[in-house]
């Protein structure tokens, strides 16, 4: 047998590297966006912070001025670490104190700013945040705040604060925090996807060595579906444990279907020659001659008739075998073949009763194969009765079928054979050592009734005897 060389890898391995890469790529692209998100969220919110402590110092300076402490700049120390604080920054701003046209009078420790005043055009500006190139070699950008120093609405001078942006955007704790949440999220999402895909692994690599298992012959084996939570899960593990029983028996029917056939065909065989060597020797003569090759071409009869059940079911079963359907009366049509079979094969006077239905009913049928399965259900429940009790025969009206129930008063069919009276040359252990027969009756009846649209099935059964019912398709 010609296998694919494609390489193949196991389910666990295929669900967790996929969803590896998949969530790696997806926190990936998740972190580049919080880096943003975090960087622009915290340099505004920093720039919020810083606004207000130039403001307070600009107030504070305005205080001092209308209460004639001129010399007092106020720039608070413990202000500025309370704010550094706040913002997690490690460097303090650098402060300026200037009058109404720019000039510096006081400043910070922390110096950013070479010249000695500053430009009435960036204090005039509509904007208290702006930026400019710093003085240090690699001119990093420097953020200004500015807040003036106001008392009666006059101008007297400015607050400045400057800080480099790269201490603004300090967030190396926020990175770790960010690279900790992304880290702690990939790994808990691959133990979540390992795990469930080694659960959902495991009774899918059961169910595979158990069909190898089939596959070689051992019809025995089973998996167990309490272990499996997921619903669809035990729907494979029980629908899988039923596929095995279900082989098992279709073996045990094909071993003896095999034995079935020879011992059906070959009994005849054997009798036929025994009693044709029987007239050729003279053993008998005369009437006994006659009556043993009359036994002769009956058994030929049988024969030829199980040979042509044979065929028949073979030719219909490939579609080689017409069905003609046409508008016949259901009442009347079962009528005649139930007045038929009374008076052609009821040789042990079985009582027969038959309720048509309450108006005429028009079905689309083949006459002929219509006829061929009544009997057959006819024939078989004369068998189940065994010479004793009755049948009745009862015509339905339903929507869109009418349904002919045939029921017997039988000793009914037992629960290990009910869902295999349709497969073909099964017999029933009653059926196998008194009736004749194939074990083509009733697959090829339902094979007719479908092919007409219609449909044979078992209703019930019980000790009390077994309903079948045929259904057709009515004229619209």
């Amino acid at each position: 047998m010609w296998k694919s060389k494609e390489r193949r890898i196991s389910l666990l391995r295929y669900w967790t590297t996929r969803y590896a890469i998949t969530l790696a790529l997806g926190l990936l692209i998740l972190a580049m966006l919080s880096v943003v998100w975090i960087r622009h969220t915290t340099i505004e919110n920093r720039l919020d912070v810083s606004e207000f402590l130039a403001a307070e110092l600009a107030s504070r300076i305005a205080g001092s001025q209308q209460e004639g402490n001129k010399s007092k700049t106020y720039i608070d120390d413990n202000m500025i670490d309370a704010r550094d604080e706040l913002m997690n920054m490690k460097a303090p701003p650098s402060i300026y104190i200037t009058d109404a046209t720019g000039a510096i009078l006081s400043a910070s420790d922390h110096d950013l700013y070479s010249k000695d005043a500053f430009p009435d055009v960036i204090l005039k500006k509509k904007h208290d945040v702006q930026t400019f190139p710093g003085i240090d070699d690699n001119h990093t950008l420097v953020y200004l705040i500015k807040k003036p120093i106001t008392v009666n609405e006059v101008t007297f001078g400015w607050v400045v604060m400057l800080q480099p942006e790269d201490e603004f955007a300090d967030l190396n704790d926020e990175y770790r925090l960010l690279a900790l949440l992304i880290l702690g999220s990939g790994l808990l999402g691959w133990a979540a996807i390992y795990i469930l895909s080694r659960r959902l692994a495991r009774p899918i690599s059961e169910a595979a060595a158990a069909a190898k298992e089939i596959r070689d012959g051992n019809y025995g084996v089973s998996l167990m579906p309490s272990k499996a939570k997921e619903q669809e899960v035990y729907d494979l593990v029980t629908s899988f444990n039923d596929m095995a029983i279900r082989l098992e028996q279709l073996e045990s029917i094909r071993a003896e279907l095999l034995a079935g056939v020879t011992h059906e065909l070959k009994t005849p065989v054997t009798s036929i020659s025994g009693l044709l060597q029987a007239v050729k020797d003279g053993v008998v003569t005369g009437d006994e001659a006659q009556e043993f090759i009359t036994i002769s071409l009956n058994e030929t009869e049988r024969m030829q008739t199980m040979i042509n059940d044979l065929l028949e079911f073979n030719t219909f079963a490939a579609n080689a075998l017409p069905v003609s359907t046409a508008p016949h009366e259901a009442n009347t049509l079962t009528r005649d073949i139930v007045h038929e079979w009374n008076l052609a094969r009821n040789s042990d006077g079985i009582p027969v009763h038959f309720y048509p239905s309450d108006r005429d009913m028009y079905i689309l049928t083949d006459p002929v194969r219509f006829r061929q399965i009544m009997m057959n259900l006819l024939n078989n429940a004369a068998h189940a009765l065994e010479g004793t009790g009755g049948m009745t025969i009862r015509v339905h009206d339903n929507e869109e079928f009418a349904s002919i129930d045939v029921i017997d008063t039988g000793i009914g069919i037992p629960l290990s054979e009910q869902t295999l009276i349709f497969e073909r040359f099964y017999r029933g252990e009653n059926k196998k050592f008194k009736v004749r027969g194939l074990g083509l009756g009733l697959p090829f009846s339902q094979l007719l009734a479908r092919a007409m649209d219609g449909d044979l099935m078992l209703k019930e059964t019980s000790q009390l005897g077994t309903t079948f019912t045929l259904t057709a398709k009515k004229q619209r």
